[in-house]
């Protein structure tokens, strides 16, 4: 007999997670009386918000979460945060000529950034078009997807801590979950104090460029914007031009912050507690930090081969070995672990460029980092696993388990990965093929690659594509059945898959 999901219970965390998850708009709130403008978007988005959660909590005082209340929890409330962060765009954009006032390209929008996907329906990013509350809150929601909301959650309500490991699972279901401290409230809690941690940082490297005249417009603004989103591997930007908007030296300075997002945030907690070698006898970091630095290289002396013309930026002339390994390296950077920064329109390069760059996509961050993708991990294990068939085909008598850093690989683990991987291709190499037709449809058609671009870039939560959906593009000329689409993707792949596609499966018996 198959239990069902208690809906109640469920609908009751989700009420308590909305409620404060709507507390959140305090920041852009703060901005908009700075400016003063939106002052009541945000005013109603926030009244919106808490009164939603509120009556949601009053369905079950006291909740009960099982296994598969816990799945729906974190499904439902990815889902939840993306239709309430959507709100204040419809709202600022009702009536205007802001593509953010249509419902799809809102909630488009609002998955993109809560899932740190940073692909963009805003075809004209400026503040004449947008107010600098709507665009701090287009940031801020990069920066409270990044972590996890559900490890947010855990880290300030004491209510879903009892449930947390669980719910921790399932929100970051990948084969490297760690639990840092006795308690997974204090776990949460640890996680996203090195994450802020690492946002201010940068926050104050980027004003500190400013004040002494390397970056003229890296304004305070600019410098907490752009924390927001790069330490969550978003992507999204106040600017047009993304990080192209600024000199050579704030480039490069972005470059190790994106690096280190790729990495687990586990290893830092092992760092701070002078256990700094467990970072460097970490398999996945070690073979992290060698694809970036070998697909830089290669790349680099691609873009030097193909003649990268020199650049301006800032008032400062870049000379074209110092622009190609810059550039060669701050797209690996963004790419790879899914950041999607951009200082280059590389939609516009040599195709062979561009094949790399797609190969660099599919590669992703490390398990337990704000990375999207496959993730480092998987590959390693996938590659030892088809070493280890390979070898007992040839040597049937020989049992030979699949070792990572010295230990042995759970088997279940494997059919885990090798579940998720088979579905993911299959759900891309589906999506490429529906936005192909589906555009062809509305007579806006993609070409194939473009397609297989946009697929990848929103169920690996890269964002930007190749084609009109390149870094300096926008995804508001795709039909909105499209759009539907990639929301769905943006959601599952930041979910990794398998919860999602559980629920759905949940009630169904053979």
């Amino acid at each position: 007999m198959t239990r069902t999901i208690d809906t109640r219970a469920t609908l009751s965390y989700i009420g308590s997670i909305l409620k404060y998850l709507s507390v959140a708009m305090l920041v852009p709130l703060l901005i908009a009386v700075i400016y003063a403008e939106d002052v009541w978007v945000f005013a109603a988005s926030m009244a919106i918000g808490v009164s939603a959660g509120a009556a949601l909590e009053r369905l079950d005082p006291d909740p009960d979460l099982g296994p598969r209340e816990g799945l729906a929890v974190v499904a439902l409330a990815w889902l939840a945060a993306a239709f309430l962060g959507a709100i204040p765009y419809v709202l600022a954009g009702y009536g205007t000529a802001s593509a953010l006032g249509h419902p799809v390209n809102a909630l488009f929008e609002s998955t993109s950034g809560f899932t740190t996907t940073g692909a963009t329906v805003t075809a004209e990013i400026s503040f004449e078009r947008h107010s600098h509350a709507v665009l701090m809150w287009r940031q801020l929601t990069q920066w409270l997807g990044g972590m996890g909301i559900i490890v947010l959650m855990i880290a300030i309500l004491p209510e879903l801590a009892v449930n947390g490991a669980q719910l921790m699972r399932s929100e970051a279901p990948g084969p490297d979950l760690q639990k840092l401290t006795p308690r997974i409230a204090e776990t949460a809690r640890a996680l996203w104090v090195i994450y802020v941690a690492f946002t201010a940082a940068l926050v104050a490297v980027l004003y500190a460029l400013h004040l002494v005249g390397l970056a003229p417009n890296m304004d305070l603004y600019n410098a907490i914007a752009h924390g927001f989103s790069t330490l969550p591997t978003g992507g999204f930007s106040p600017e047009a031009d993304s990080i192209a908007a600024f000199s050579p030296v704030v480039q490069w300075t972005f470059v190790p912050f994106m690096v280190l997002a790729g990495v687990n945030f586990a290893l830092f907690w092992y760092v701070l507690r002078d256990e700094a070698a467990r970072l460097f006898e970490n398999t996945e970091f070690r073979v992290y930090i060698g694809a970036v630095a070998l697909m830089s290289a290669v790349l680099s002396i691609a873009l030097f081969r193909g003649g990268a013309p020199p650049t301006e930026l800032g008032g400062v002339t870049a000379g074209v070995t110092e622009n190609a390994l810059r550039q060669g390296v701050f797209q690996i950077a963004s790419l790879l672990n899914s950041t999607g920064f951009a200082t280059a329109d590389f939609a516009q390069w040599e195709t062979h460029t561009k094949f790399l760059l797609l190969f660099a996509m599919f590669i992703g961050g490390s398990a337990g980092s704000t990375g999207g993708g496959i993730k480092v991990i998987r590959w390693l294990i996938l590659f030892k696993t088809l070493r280890r068939e390979l070898y007992t085909t040839a040597n049937p008598d020989v049992v030979r388990p699949v070792r990572l850093g010295g230990e042995v690989v759970n088997e279940e683990v494997i059919r885990g990965i090798l579940v998720f991987t088979l579905l993911y291709f299959l759900l891309f190499a589906f999506a490429a093929v529906f936005i192909e037709l589906d555009t062809t449809r509305v007579g806006e058609p993609l070409t194939g690659l473009e397609a297989i671009a946009a697929s990848l870039a929103t169920i690996g939560n890269i964002g930007p594509g190749l084609g009109p959906l390149g870094p300096f593009g926008t995804y508001e000329l795709l039909p909105d059945t499209t759009k539907l689409l990639m929301v769905f993707l943006m959601w599952i792949g930041r979910l990794e898959i398998v919860p999602v596609l559980a629920l759905f499966v949940a009630g169904i018996d053979d």
